[in-house]
Order: structure tokens, then C-alpha cells, then sequence
């Protein structure tokens, strides 16, 4: 039993050439379901469209509440940060969705499982596509509020280091938080295809996307400071406009050197608990006969 577990564990970490043709396919296959359910003139429109929407009626909220005072420096960083978190939604429910799509739409998953493929690669591979609309649906959402709200980001003093290795980890992060998810939605066949946004909306509140932590109950704020998406917020928002981020008070005490080690000392947390957290939920749905099953089943 132990020689079983030990290899089964082994089995997680793939070669480059099994590592490759996962995550290949799967980026492509997830391309194509993303993008092929319409014309592209209506799909582009719709990528348009979404995140505009969003963004509206954050806008408007905080109009309503502050009288329309967008030159305030608050303004950008709950902007900001409400435009970032939308990688939340996009990869973290992305990775976990492909479960649900292959097993109860498609009913393919058990296929997958006996094919010459790498099931966690291909699990992060699925989640390119959802990773590359949500990057369209931010970049929308930015450039419409330096264009129309006074959302101010001089790019001569962007740091553009600290924006892009910032964004890289975030991304693997989410991507390992999603594989948790995929992972739990194994376990589960009713009704699951909430499971990536009630966990993203949660996570909206405690990592301080559009508010400080300040403003939480003291005994909820323990909770923003262990997600690692709190910190990575901070860091885009300091990498964009340092001078408004740096102005609020929950992280103002740190430098982006110490967030940016606690950013990857807690990634790498989760990274762990990620694999750890799949690996038991795989097996326990292969012993289980729960690969195949559909909700309702």
C-alpha cells in the first residue's frame, strides 16, 4: 500500500514531454469551447460588453455614495482592484468548470483519465482560455477608466518589473487554487457548477479588492491577511499608481520587496496544499467510482 501511494504521488509531476502535450491540448480544446459557441463578431462584442458592465456598476455604487467624486485617490485603487480581481473569476472557476464541462456535458472525463495525458497539466491547461478572456475583460476595463473615470496610470512611471513578475505569480497562484477546487468538484455531482464563483465572491470581501481590510470586523481581518490574493492586489495597484496604493493603510507598513516575499511564501503554501488537496480527492473519487458521475446520477 505504502509502494502504491508513493507512486501514485510520483505521478503528479510529470515529465516535459507528457507536461507539454497536456497542456498543449488542453489550451487548444479549452479555446475552442470558450470561443466557439458564436460568431466571432458576437464573441467579441460580448468580450466587450462584460466587463463594461461590471465596471458600471461598481462606478455607479460608488458614485451614488460619494457624489460622484472620482478624483478622489480611493477611486483608483477600488478600481483597480475590482478589474485585477476579475483573474479570480476567470482561472480559478476556469480550472475547476473543466471538470464539471467534461464530466456531466460532454461526459468525457473517464476518457480522459485512460488517455496518455497528465490530469492536473491538463486540468491548468484548460484554464488558458478563461486566463486569456479575463486578461481582454481587464485590459477593457482599464483603458475605459483612464479614457472616461480619471482613473490616472502614467506609464513612464509604471514599474513594469514589479507589474509582470507580480501578474506571473498571481496567475500560478490562482491557477493553484483552482486545481483545490477541480480537485473538491471530483468529490461532488449535485449541482456543482457553482462551486468557482461562490468561492471567487467569498474571497471578494477578505482580500480587500475594493475596500481595505481596515473596514473589516478585527476578527474577519485574519482571514484577507492569509490569502495570498490580498497581497498580489497590492502589488499590481503599487506597480500601476504607488503613490494612491501606498496611501492606504492596511499594507502601507510594507514594502513591495516584503509583500512580494510574502506573495511567494504564501503561493507556495497553496501550491503544496493544491497538490496534496487533488492527489487525495482524485483518489478518493477513483475508489469511489465518482469519476463519471453526472449530477443527478
Amino acid at each position: 500500500m505504502q509502494k502504491t501511494s508513493i507512486l501514485n504521488i510520483q505521478s503528479l509531476i510529470p515529465d516535459r514531454q507528457t507536461f507539454t502535450r497536456s497542456f498543449r491540448i488542453a489550451a487548444w480544446l479549452g479555446w475552442q469551447i470558450e470561443s466557439n459557441w458564436t460568431d466571432p463578431f458576437l464573441f467579441a462584442v460580448y468580450s466587450i460588453a462584460k466587463p463594461l458592465a461590471g465596471a458600471a456598476i461598481l462606478v455607479v455604487m460608488y458614485s451614488i455614495i460619494t457624489n460622484g467624486a472620482f478624483e478622489s485617490p480611493i477611486f483608483p485603487y477600488i478600481y483597480l482592484g475590482n478589474a485585477f480581481y476579475m483573474y479570480v473569476g476567470g482561472v480559478m472557476t476556469g480550472i475547476s468548470w473543466a471538470v464539471i464541462d467534461d464530466r456531466e456535458h460532454y461526459k468525457t472525463l473517464k476518457y480522459m483519465y485512460v488517455a496518455p495525458i497528465h490530469m492536473p497539466t491538463y486540468l491548468l491547461g484548460r484554464g488558458v482560455a478563461r486566463f486569456i478572456v479575463s486578461s481582454i475583460s481587464v485590459l477593457i476595463t482599464i483603458l475605459f477608466g483612464v479614457a472616461f473615470l480619471h482613473v490616472k496610470i502614467d506609464l513612464a512611471a509604471v514599474n513594469w518589473g514589479l507589474f509582470f513578475v507580480s501578474l506571473l505569480i498571481g496567475v500560478l497562484m490562482l491557477a493553484m487554487m483552482g486545481l483545490m477546487l477541480a480537485g473538491i468538484t471530483l468529490l461532488i455531482a449535485q449541482h456543482v457548477w457553482f462551486i468557482g464563483d461562490i468561492t471567487a465572491g467569498a474571497l471578494y470581501l477578505f482580500s480587500g479588492a475594493i475596500f481595505p481590510l481596515d473596514v473589516l470586523p478585527r476578527f474577519l481581518r485574519p482571514v484577507g491577511f492569509f490569502m495570498p490574493i490580498t497581497y498580489w492586489l497590492e502589488l499590481l495597484r503599487r506597480s500601476l499608481v504607488g503613490s494612491v496604493a501606498q496611501a492606504f493603510p492596511t499594507l502601507s507598513g510594507f514594502s513591495n520587496a516584503q509583500l512580494m516575499g510574502i506573495l511567494l511564501a504564501l503561493t507556495t503554501v497553496f501550491a503544496v496544499l493544491a497538490a496534496v488537496i487533488f492527489f487525495w480527492c482524485e483518489h478518493r473519487a477513483r475508489e469511489r467510482g465518482m469519476i463519471d458521475m453526472v449530477t443527478n446520477y
